[in-house]
């Protein structure tokens, strides 16, 4: 076997593979053994027949199909190795037959989709925008309403008009231009006031409502709306109240924190409340300040992504979506039935957002190498023993038990920490004031380590389990 390769269009590279007659013949014998058991001639058992009386039946070209899948599984993946430091392979290839002549054996054709070279303009020097994100005391007191929430008992309220947060209970019928709707009609319906259960502005046109009063509202169907019929649409909508029930909270006390969230006293309730809530919005001023340098060196580069990539990021994309779903009960299947789309409508959505999270992936792990990052074995150890601080374990026994994939995600999560490093103390970040702020060292999240291997997580709410009433 000898193959030549060459630079196709939008980043593909074509191996042309010749095989010899021998190989071929070999090959197809390959096949007549896998695959004679699939074949009957009269006055033959299954399975028993010569080849060349297969071949005289069912016509020469009987193994040909199954003889070429053979050649290509034998050697394309061990191509794929010898060139791995010239090119990497995204996707599947393109397969076809070049030529195939009696006694001179065949040529096989693969146009592979490979992973671009990037060209960065500029990574340094960069004015980018900063985030910062703060705690208040209305962010305590909020994650101490939720707390209390978990007990909270429901009253009927008739003293005071229905307000955010409460439930109310209404009849309603709904009317597009004067015709009513299937689905847009309801008795005794249970609603939560700022639930976003209903299409925009139907809940903030019924808070205010008292107790047996009777309103007309006017909404706007979404252009996006799940029934075609109603998109885009104005709709009026008769609303009576007929019910209206609180949330009443318990009292914050040392005995209910103590009971509920482990807390010995209120004050150290809210000061651990405090601490987590600080935490996270030092990981998100975090995140967000490292995709924005990302995504301000995109600007700067240029790459040709072959589609292959494209689309395997919507598979991943896909699948983060029907995992969310999973979580709810719901499966992908149902909730595609549900708004009405086929799979290939539901994967064009995502399309937009796969290329440039693409590109980030290819950018970071560009820079990576132009920066000849590495992850030193005295820093993996570090790593490792504060991961076994963490655990309570030692660091001896906590690498014993470690997962491969465990270390190579350690020493990715150094490389990426470094890269951030670097590029926020070379370029310059701005806050959201307008005010330069020094580049502080923080420690890159995980998952941006898992970005640079295409595992960038994406950022959607998930999908809802109860379908909407067509409001």
């Amino acid at each position: 076997m000898k193959y030549t390769q060459s630079v196709g269009e939008k980043s593909t590279v074509k191996l042309t593979i010749n095989f010899s007659e021998e190989e071929w013949q070999d090959a197809i014998s390959k096949a007549y053994l896998k695959t004679r058991g699939k074949y009957a001639v009269p006055g033959f058992r299954k399975g028993k027949v010569p080849k060349p009386v297969l071949e005289n039946y069912y016509g020469k070209a009987v193994f040909y199909e199954d003889a070429f899948n053979h050649l290509y599984s034998a050697h394309y993946f061990s191509i794929l190795e010898k060139e791995k430091d010239n090119f990497v392979a995204v996707g599947e290839p393109e397969l076809s037959v070049e030529s195939m002549e009696e006694g001179k054996g065949v040529t096989l054709s693969a146009t592979v989709p490979v992973k671009p070279d990037v060209k960065l303009d500029a990574y340094t020097g960069l004015k980018i925008k900063k985030y910062e994100y703060n705690v208040t005391e209305a962010d305590v007191d909020g994650e101490i309403k939720k707390l209390l929430g978990k007990n909270a008992t429901d009253v009927e309220v008739s003293d005071r008009p229905c307000a955010n947060g409460d439930t109310v209970n209404i009849d309603f019928s709904g009317s597009v231009d004067g015709e009513k709707f299937a689905g847009g009609t309801a008795e005794g319906y249970d609603l939560v006031l700022g639930s976003g259960s209903f299409i925009p502005g139907f809940e903030a046109q019924v808070e205010g409502m008292k107790l047996g009063e009777s309103r007309d509202i006017t909404v706007k169907f979404p252009e996006d709306y799940q029934a075609d019929n109603l998109r885009g649409k104005d709709a009026v909508f008769a609303i009576k109240l007929n019910k209206i029930t609180a949330k009443q909270l318990p009292e914050l006390t040392d005995e209910y924190v103590k009971k509920n969230a482990g807390s010995e006293t209120v004050e150290e309730y809210r000061k651990k409340t405090y601490d987590r809530l600080l935490k996270q919005a030092e990981n998100r001023s975090r995140d967000e300040t490292e995709n924005s340098i990302i995504e301000e060196i995109c600007k700067h580069a240029t790459a040709e992504i072959p589609d292959a990539m494209i689309e395997s990021e919507i598979d991943k994309m896909v699948q983060d979506f029907s995992y969310r779903l999973m979580y709810q009960g719901i499966k992908l299947e149902e909730y595609l039935k549900y708004t009405g789309q086929t799979m290939e409508q539901f994967r064009s959505q995502f399309a937009p957002q796969a290329q440039p999270r693409v590109m980030s992936q290819l950018v970071i792990s560009k820079l990576v190498k132009e920066l000849k990052l590495e992850a030193g074995d005295a820093e993996v150890e570090a790593k490792i023993a504060e991961q076994a601080a963490s655990v309570e374990k030692s660091a001896e026994d906590y690498k014993k038990s470690m997962d491969p994939r465990q270390l190579d995600y350690i020493k990715n999560d150094i490389i990426i920490t470094k890269l951030f490093d670097y590029l926020k103390a070379n370029n310059e970040l701005t806050a959201e004031n307008g005010e330069a702020k020094p580049a502080k060292k923080t420690a890159a999240k995980k998952t941006t380590a898992k970005d640079s291997d295409g595992e960038k997580p994406a950022k959607k709410p998930a999908a809802k389990k109860t379908a909407k009433k067509e409001d």
